[in-house]
């Protein structure tokens, strides 16, 4: 079986489904049937059925990191699939905030839920398919922290992102990598991982278009890897990229790629 993964929920469609701020992948592989990320809201079930992908048949389910567009959804999988564990880093409901200081986080009351399977490290959840959560790696390239805000000690100070994630699937002599968004860094996760395959946003959506995105857009075309962005990468960022990394392709809502 190819590996086929299909965008539930991402920013953006071209077959006429409804959208949101927010991501939910169904990925297909020849080992077990993954949900990765929930959207912000059920909407990742209704696209679901127009998809006809069944959110019952769902082996793993993964919430990248602590924030309402990716785990938004998650009170209404654990009602629609009883049987599959989640998988979240064990900072993923701690109080995150947006730059004005709005609650940016998940919903607290789902933490003691039983079927919660809370990461750390490196996770390995079968032979193939392991969760990295990237603390304490060097970085090559620093962006900040995109405004983004958590809660410490009482204080709001700059997230660094100790709740995210990324999934290696291992398939057929792939090493397909999927990120939510990114915020440790595109270029740092590609530098420690080195895919043959990327999928997830690049969090460049607030970034102007010109010379630094040009940059850094060649920075990633050092890689001998194909990339499909989406979500929070940007969509006018996502063309300007495209002139500088032709093979560079968008995940919009409804689409399925084929690996």
């Amino acid at each position: 079986m190819i590996m086929n993964i299909t965008a539930l929920t991402e920013n953006t469609t071209e077959r006429g489904l409804s959208t949101e701020h927010g991501l939910s992948l169904y990925i297909e592989t020849n080992k077990a049937t993954i949900l990765f990320d929930m959207g912000q809201t059920s909407l990742f079930e209704r696209n679901a059925a127009l998809l006809q992908k069944d959110l019952t048949k769902v082996d793993i389910a993964v919430v990248s990191h602590g924030h309402y567009d990716h785990g938004g959804g998650l009170r209404r999988f654990l009602e629609i699939n009883d049987r599959a564990p989640v998988y979240l880093h064990r900072c993923a409901f701690e109080p995150h905030y947006r730059a004005d200081g709005t609650y940016n986080g998940l919903d607290v009351s789902l933490k003691n839920n039983s079927r919660l399977i809370l990461t750390e490290g490196e996770t390995s959840i079968e032979e193939g398919i392991t969760l990295y959560d990237c603390q304490g790696r060097p970085k090559i390239l620093e962006l900040g922290s995109f405004g983004l805000l958590m809660q410490q000690e009482g204080t709001l100070v700059p997230d660094d992102f100790r709740h995210e994630q990324v999934l290696l699937i291992e398939e057929e002599g792939k090493r397909v990598l999927i990120s939510g968004c990114s915020h440790q860094g595109i270029h740092n996760i590609m530098a420690w991982f080195r895919p043959d395959i990327l999928i997830g946003g690049f969090h460049f959506f607030k970034m102007p278009v010109g010379d630094r995105l040009t940059e850094l857009t060649r920075l990633l075309g050092v890689y001998s890897a194909r990339y499909f962005t989406c979500h929070c990468t940007g969509v006018d960022q996502y063309h300007w990229m495209k002139r500088t990394l032709p093979d560079l392709e968008y995940l919009s809502t409804g689409k399925t790629i084929y690996l």
